[in-house]
Formats: C-alpha cells, structure tokens, sequence
C-alpha cells in the first residue's frame, strides 16, 4: 500500500448540506409522528423509522468535517484501514466515522550529540551534525516506522559515526579527503541520510558537520603535531625560495661580470646567502674593511 489522496469535498458546502438533510429529517420525524398519533395510516411508522435513520446519518456525516493547517497533512483510518492521506490546508469534509492522525511538513532541522568515535586513522574524536529534513510521504511515516523522529534522529547518529570512521581527521597528504573538507563531507553525508531516511517518507535536505574536534586526552598532542607539520611546511617553503634567489643572485653576478668568484668564494657566499633568507632571527652583517678575499 503507497501514500494516495483521500476524498474530500468543500467542508462549508458539506456542512450546510448535512444541516439541510437533518432539518428536513426531523421535520419529517415530527410531522409522521403527529399524523400517526391522529390515527393516520400505519405506513406512516415506515416513513418515520426511514427519516430517524436519514438523520442519524446526517449526525455521522459531522464527524468527518475537519481542518487542514497550512504545511500539515491529515492521515485518515477507517476502522484501521487506509483511505488516504489530505495536505492541502482548508476546511474539508472526508470520510465519516475515520480516525485522523496530524504529520507536520514543515522542514525541520535537529543537532545530533556530540558523539567520540575513532577516525580512518584511529584516532578519537568528537564530532556532531545538524540535519534538516522533511516528511514528503505522509503514508511511510505513519505506518512503515513507528516513530519517524526519532527513527530520523537515530539514522543521523549512526551516519555520522561511520562518516567519521571512514576518513582521516586532518589529511597530510594531497588528494586524500579528510573531516575537514566540508562541503565534500556535508554532501556525502546528506545522501548516506536520503537512502537511509527514505523508507520512513522523510527528506533529508542538507546535513553538515557543526562540531569537530580531537578528543581532550590527544587534543594537546594533535596540536603540537599539526604546529610541527606548519612549521615543516613553512620552512619547506622557504628553502625553496632561497635556493632560488641565490640561484638568481649567482646567475645575475657572472651575467653583469660584478666579481668573479672561485669555487671556494662562491660556496662561502651560497652559504651566507641561506643563513639570511633561511634564518628564523634577523642576521648581523659583517663589514669587511679590506680586500674582498682579506
């Protein structure tokens, strides 16, 4: 069985119309009623007992009159059975005597518990989500789980902690996908909920990582890692860019025939070179006062 739409019809024109049938069954009630107390014809008792049950049934037909919210939908039962579900907000008359059951679909959105789990590289860490979805098959999510919040809410936990579990933190080398790669998580993450969502009638419209962290027992430690590995990068860096400009500055000196440099020289100046562009600390220069090799 699969969501379809109930009947229903204009819930005014159902109610006047039901108020009309049950006047005109009560005037006839009244009126055979006083034509057999008069003696009249004993048929008359027939077309009463039809005109009690007219009314009778224009008293049920009121109990299907109902009211649709905007982003709200109706999910009607006949003595357990299915008929139909109404979303389309108004004033409505449906099926009589049908139990009604109200699903919001409104988007909603919830933060999922900072959960400590082990990443790609076994390291612990905390990590929490907010999802935003809605119900778009009202039939699932009444009848095909029991909850559909919190069956949502558990989906959600149990997506994040294999997310987590399935890459690094922090990734060290290039092309690797890691926790910290937002949109390309928060996408992953977002169909992993639709294909488990899916089956209660709920939409997930976007889910994205709120929280990340390293445990607090290797919090320090990571840190002082990930100061290290700038610190490798930066100077890595670095000596690239010295090793050029002296590169440069060499070429430019034998180009323009400023000094001519021997072996030794030359070395001596390589090295002077990458102690100023390399050093961490600003360098003292030494004035030589006599002969370039005094």
């Amino acid at each position: 069985m699969n969501y379809r739409k109930a009947w229903r019809t204009n819930g005014f024109v159902g109610l006047l119309g039901t108020l009309a049938v049950l006047l005109i069954a009560a005037g006839a009630v009244i009126g055979t009623i006083a034509l057999v107390a008069n003696g009249s014809s004993p048929a008359l008792i027939v077309v009463t007992v039809i005109a009690a049950l007219v009314g009778l049934a224009a008293l049920l037909t009121l109990t299907g009159l109902t009211v649709v919210s905007p982003n709200e939908a109706k999910v009607l039962q006949f003595f357990g059975r299915y008929v139909g579900s109404v979303s389309d907000a108004g004033f409505y008359l449906v099926a009589p005597l049908t139990d009604r059951r109200t699903i919001s679909l409104r988007i909603r959105n919830f933060e999922t518990q900072k959960l400590k789990v082990n990443d790609a590289d076994g390291n612990p860490v905390e990590i929490a989500a907010v999802v935003v979805y809605q119900v778009v098959d009202t039939f699932k999510a009444a009848f095909a789980v029991d909850d559909y919040e919190e069956y949502v809410a558990i989906q959600s936990e149990a997506a994040v902690r294999h997310l987590a579990t399935s890459y690094p933190y922090d990734s060290h080398k290039d092309g690797v996908i890691s926790l910290r790669d937002g949109a390309t998580i928060a996408e992953e993450l977002t169909e992993e909920l639709r294909e488990r969502t899916e089956r209660a009638g709920v939409e997930v419209i976007e889910a994205r990582i709120t929280h990340l962290a390293y445990a607090p027992e290797i919090a320090q430690a990571m840190l002082v890692r990930q100061q290290a590995a700038q610190v490798v990068a930066a100077r890595q860096q670095i000596v690239e860019g010295a090793v050029g400009m002296v590169g440069l500055a060499l070429d430019r000196l034998a180009e323009q025939g400023v000094v001519e440099l021997d072996e030794e020289r030359r070395a001596a100046m390589v090295s002077n070179l990458l102690v100023v562009l390399c050093g961490d600390r600003a360098t003292q220069p030494v004035v030589n006062a006599g002969t370039l090799y005094g």
